[in-house]
């Protein structure tokens, strides 16, 4: 029997929720975010990017609800910064998303919350020859993942670089955060994480330079931290997935079990 039909549907659910604060919140506390830890969970100010502020957490009462938003937007306006609310399906009140429009978030889309078992993950995938994938062990190596990650992922350059700012803060040999560099020929085209928290393996920044798509690199750096993950005992692995990486999960064994919405808010000009 899967691993994933043990643990069952709630319950995978809740460790993508808390995979991807453990995200949020690491890399918001490096930067030196603001936190916030009671009804709502969040960590506003140590990003210039809207999804890294991010609130990711609410119980609140629908009594209490708007003046909970209304703190957040606050904050963000306190701190001078965009920010983002990350609405996954634990949090409280059930109207969440509906008062967020009204308070003036902007709905951005859907992350998809995908998990798959790591008993059944494929054991290679076919890549292209000259291809490789290293450990982000070195300052020179973390250079070169920004600088491909800045090529076309999320916000791009600004992103790219201060994700790499707080990866040399959190530090290389972090032992929850795992970091892959994929080269062609020598040449960096790929990139990825892993991240160790909530009992499962978080997947993130899976990126492809666009002109090496299409040969297999992107399935393969997926794979490649997978199989870390199990040789280090895990299970299950999550990720949220956007619209056009989704099928190329699927193919990898990884299933939907939530939805995480995002809806933004930047100051005004």
């Amino acid at each position: 029997m899967s691993v994933l039909t043990n643990l069952g549907h709630a319950a995978l659910a809740e460790a993508i929720e808390a995979n991807g604060a453990k995200f949020l919140l690491d890399l918001g506390r490096a930067g030196g975010g603001e936190e916030r830890h009671d009804d709502l969970d969040w960590v506003i100010g140590g990003s210039p990017i809207d999804y890294h502020n991010a609130i990711y957490g609410a119980r609140l009462a629908k009594a209490n609800a708007d003046a909970g938003i209304a703190a957040s937007l606050e904050a963000l306006k306190r701190r001078k910064v965009p920010g983002a609310w990350h609405v996954g399906p634990s949090m409280l009140p059930r109207d969440l998303e509906k008062r967020l429009d009204r308070a003036g978030f902007t709905y951005a889309g859907d992350d998809y919350g995908m998990a798959a078992d790591l008993s059944i993950v494929p054991e290679a995938v076919r890549v292209p020859d000259g291809f490789a994938i290293q450990r982000v062990e070195t300052q020179a190596a973390l250079d070169s993942w920004v600088h491909v990650l800045g090529g076309g992922f999320g916000e791009g350059p600004a992103e790219a670089r201060w994700v790499g700012d707080m990866y040399a803060r959190l530090g290389l040999d972090h032992p929850e955060w795992h970091h892959f560099l994929g080269t062609f020929e020598g040449k960096p085209v790929s990139t990825a994480t892993m991240l160790y928290g909530a009992g499962v393996a978080g997947l993130y920044f899976v990126y492809t330079d666009p002109d090496y798509r299409r040969r297999g690199i992107g399935a393969a750096m997926t794979v490649v931290p997978l199989k870390q993950a199990a040789d280090d005992g895990y299970k299950a692995a999550v990720l949220g997935a956007s619209t056009m990486g989704r099928p190329v999960y699927e193919r990898l064994g990884f299933r939907e079990y939530c939805r995480i919405g995002i809806f933004e808010w930047w100051p005004e000009a």
